[in-house]
């Protein structure tokens, strides 16, 4: 096994994270229940006569990617591996509409052709004249790990540079079926904040982060990623096991671990897998979150670890990460811990370089 170094990252989210000066201070807690990205100056990233044809999903995936490669000083990576869980779905609900609307008849397939979860890492290549490695994995909430230990295979086999990155859009058809299973938490119920709503469902949002990944420590290096690991489905009185032994794996105990980040999300019936681990593992442990900020979606893992990079590299802890009142007086080792619903679990450890 080689080294990962993460050497550039880049994100787009509901908050303004695509500008260098501003910082965690600046951002503030979500106060509805479905919430686009913020809009970054898309001329500056994409030429003026190819923004109308992109989806909203191309386009944030071509500004997180841009941002990244541009922070490690690479021009054209080796591999282009991308996280979607649901693609470009907006597209996606344009062609169906299509179809219902027209009888099944006379249907341009343009909306089909955009629609499919590869578009993203398909017009990244194109904008790069990249004919590399694309691949793109489609595994729900883990769909971004899964690319993150493509990613450490590749550089395994000296394939690198490596851009990986996770994108998801908004659909509002989609966001709707959600609204009536009760995955969308009404907007009344956030008066208090995401984590005192005390209700089913989250705040849907949407979002792409890219990462650049190399063999190679250098000046611009965030952090080095240690490993990865997912899981399908883990009942709520095995996960402090299953963490222990993915430390253990590495050489790491829960002593080791500086800070903790988790995906709480205001679930009421699925955040006590994060309760379980906050509340005995790591009780005496500085806790984090993020998801105040960035809302849920499929691919939102990648938010948590463009957070993680932040942190390490500023040795800075913002109050409006803070989960508890622990405090550490350096930041070494980070765990990351992600689910959604009871499913698709994921840790993931990095550490200061």
């Amino acid at each position: 096994m080689k080294n990962y170094y993460i050497n550039g990252i880049g994100c787009v989210s509901a908050q303004d994270t695509t500008e260098i000066n501003i910082s965690f201070d600046s951002y503030i807690e979500l106060n509805d229940n479905v919430v686009s990205a913020h809009k970054p100056n898309y001329k500056s990233f994409i030429k003026p006569n190819l923004i109308r044809r992109m989806s909203n999903g191309v386009k944030m995936g071509v500004v997180a990617s841009s941002i990244a490669l541009k922070e490690a000083n690479i021009s054209e990576p080796k591999a282009i591996i991308t996280g979607s869980g649901m693609g470009c779905l907006k597209d996606s609900e344009k062609f169906l509409e299509n179809i219902i609307n027209n009888n099944e008849q006379f249907l341009t397939p343009t909306s089909f052709i955009q629609s499919t979860h590869n578009t993203v890492g398909a017009q990244i290549a194109l904008g790069l004249s990249c004919k590399s490695y694309n691949v793109t994995y489609v595994h729900r909430s883990t769909s971004f790990e899964s690319s993150l230990i493509d990613s450490m295979m590749m550089i395994d086999e000296d394939t690198e540079p490596v851009l990986v990155g996770g994108v998801d859009e908004i659909g509002p058809q989609t966001t709707e079926f959600h609204k009536i299973v009760d995955h969308v938490k009404n907007k009344e119920n956030l008066n208090d904040g995401i984590l005192n709503s005390k209700t089913k469902g989250s705040v849907f949002s949407e979002g792409a982060q890219f990462f650049v990944l190399e063999n190679d420590e250098k000046i611009n290096t965030y952090a080095k990623l240690i490993d990865v690991i997912i899981y399908d489905d883990i009942k709520v009185d095995e996960v402090e096991i299953k963490m222990n032994q993915f430390l253990k794996d590495n050489n790491f105990q829960v002593s080791d671990i500086d800070i903790i980040i988790s995906g709480n999300n205001g679930d009421i019936d699925f955040d006590i897998y994060y309760e379980i681990l906050l509340n005995n593992s790591f009780k005496n442990t500085q806790q984090l979150y993020y998801k105040h900020l960035s809302g849920e979606y499929n691919s939102v893992s990648a938010f948590g670890l463009w957070t993680a990079c932040k942190l390490i590299k500023s040795q800075r802890v913002p109050e409006i990460l803070k989960l508890n009142n622990k405090e550490t007086t350096s930041i070494n080792n980070v765990l990351l811990y992600n689910q959604y619903q009871g499913k698709s679990h994921s840790f993931t450890l990095l550490k200061k370089c």
